[in-house]
């Protein structure tokens, strides 16, 4: 068997080992051989090349290349781009309010809705926005703009063209003030003629009064809050106006009612005495006025309670009236932007004045005659010059709506009530404020001068105080606590024994030295 194997083996072929081909010398000489061989006999691959690219079939670039690497960094480029801006869109703050995102889409020229998009797909698409053009773009878009109307509003003032009635009123007004404010200097020469220690010993004695106020007395005035009280020129009648829609007549001191005033549908904003109402005016005249939020004025007589005549023409709500010291015009104030000033005689509308940017609130009348001042909701205040109809004086400083202005008698000196929990007082001669009363802790409502020297200034508040201010030097002399409810209006009597307040509470007080 052993041997039987072996000679299977023997039988094997076993490849041949291939010699090596050994070249002596240099390879570079073949090789030239060799390529001129293939030269002169041509390839076939070669020769298809050729004849591809002559037909047109094969197009080949000539040096152009595509940087790999270029490529991918542009790529990585696009998605961190695309990370940074969904890492910006959720720290992007969006106002959950759906109007104000309206209100911003529209600013940024986007449309305002798309077909079946709700609030919080719009939110997101603003979001998105302002992710790609910047958050910053739009808060500086609308800053501009408030900016530019801001500016806008503050340097422009409007005058219309008047009716030749008002160049008749002008040269009426320019007639009563000039010996007025001639009187009232001649009456400022004497008063410096004084000796000082007679000066300063009435004014002590003044103080130890305003010192010594007490609550005189108090009544409940209507079913609603009183918005409004003022005393007649004679300082015997107290005239009150509720939201209730009446105005009442009050006797002084014992606060017995004497009329009530109907006539007006809602809220009545003021009631104000003629200033020679119960004095030398018939009390069959027109010797009140008031207004209420439906944009009606009314005038009444002291012998009726129906009113007398209605000055029809305001759309939007009267917020104060005032006459002017002569009695011959009327002075109101609209929620329209304006304020206005009828001839009672001529039964006419003289001037409709421009001016504020927001609201006009109260309205007062210089003791001369010949200037009025306004105040509104866009916290500034201004003088206007009757006889001319310019803006002489632009009261700049209060932070917050003006509810409150009223002229001193000295005929220079004014004092303005804001939101800001300030009164501010102003000197138009040096047309600046020269003081700052900062005294209570709520909106000033209302304030009041002392009627014939202006010594003192008394201040209302919803924080549900008045309190009175000496003038000058500005000190605190008393404060008037006892109102349950905010108060609403101030007033000091002609005579100066009394000063009333009226009050959110439904009450009005009377106050006065014991």
């Amino acid at each position: 068997k052993k041997s039987a194997t072996m000679s299977d083996d023997e039988d094997v072929q076993l490849p041949a080992k291939k010699a090596k081909v050994v070249h002596f010398g240099s390879l570079e000489e073949v090789e030239r051989q060799r390529l001129a061989k293939q030269e002169g006999q041509g390839s076939l691959g070669t020769d298809a090349v050729q004849a591809g690219i002559l037909a047109g079939n094969i197009n080949i670039s000539e040096g152009e290349t595509f940087d790999l690497e270029e490529h991918q960094s542009e790529r990585q480029k696009e998605v961190l781009e695309e990370f940074e801006r969904r890492k910006r869109a959720r720290q992007i703050h969006v106002s959950t309010d759906d109007s104000e995102v309206k209100a911003q889409l529209r600013q940024l020229g986007e449309p305002i809705c798309l077909f079946g998009e709700g609030p919080a797909d719009r939110r997101e698409r603003l979001r998105q926005i302002l992710a790609k053009i910047g958050e910053d773009k739009l808060k500086k878009d609308s800053a501009e703009e408030k900016k530019e109307e801001k500016k806008e509003y503050n340097d422009t003032t409007w005058y219309h063209e008047g009716p030749s009635s008002l160049k008749a009123a002008r040269m009426f007004i320019a007639g009563y003030s000039v010996p007025r404010a001639k009187k009232r200097l001649e009456k400022a020469h004497e008063a410096k003629d004084v000796p000082a220690a007679q000066k300063n010993a009435r004014m002590q004695e003044l103080h130890r009064q305003l010192r010594a106020l007490t609550n005189y007395g108090s009544q409940i005035g209507d079913s609603r809050p009183i918005s409004f009280c003022q005393f007649s020129p004679n300082s015997k009648l107290l005239a009150t106006a509720s939201w209730s829609g009446l105005c009442k007549l009050w006797s002084v001191p014992d606060c017995n009612l004497v009329r009530t005033l109907r006539g007006h549908n809602q809220n009545v904003g003021c009631v104000v005495f003629h200033p020679q109402a119960t004095l030398t005016l018939d009390n069959s005249a027109c010797c009140m006025a008031s207004c209420s939020a439906d944009g009606a004025v009314k005038l009444w007589s002291l012998e009726s309670d129906e009113p007398v005549a209605n000055i029809e023409g305001h759309e939007a709500r009267v917020a104060r009236v005032s006459y002017h010291p002569s009695g011959r015009f009327l002075g109101t104030t609209c929620y329209d932007k304006s304020w206005r000033l009828w001839d009672l005689e001529a039964q006419e509308e003289v001037l409709h004045q421009e001016g504020h940017s927001k609201e006009v609130y109260d309205i007062s009348f210089q003791c001369d005659g010949s200037l009025c001042a306004t105040c509104g909701l866009d916290a500034f205040g201004r003088v206007w010059d009757l006889r001319t109809g310019r803006c002489v004086m632009f009261l700049e400083g209060h932070l917050k709506e003006l509810f409150a202005i009223e002229f001193s008698p000295d005929g220079y000196h004014l004092a303005t009530g804001s939101a800001d929990n300030t009164a501010k007082v102003w000197d138009v001669r040096q047309r600046k404020c020269v003081y700052t009363v900062p005294g209570h802790t709520n909106l000033v409502s209302g304030l009041k001068y002392q009627g014939t020297e202006g010594q003192y200034l008394v201040t209302a508040s919803f924080d549900c105080t008045a309190k009175v201010w000496a003038h000058p030097g500005w000190s605190p002399l008393k404060t008037l606590a006892g109102h349950e409810g905010k108060l609403m209006s101030v007033d000091v009597s002609p005579d100066g024994k009394f000063i009333a307040t009226s009050s959110y509470d439904r009450t009005y007080k009377l106050w006065a030295a014991e």
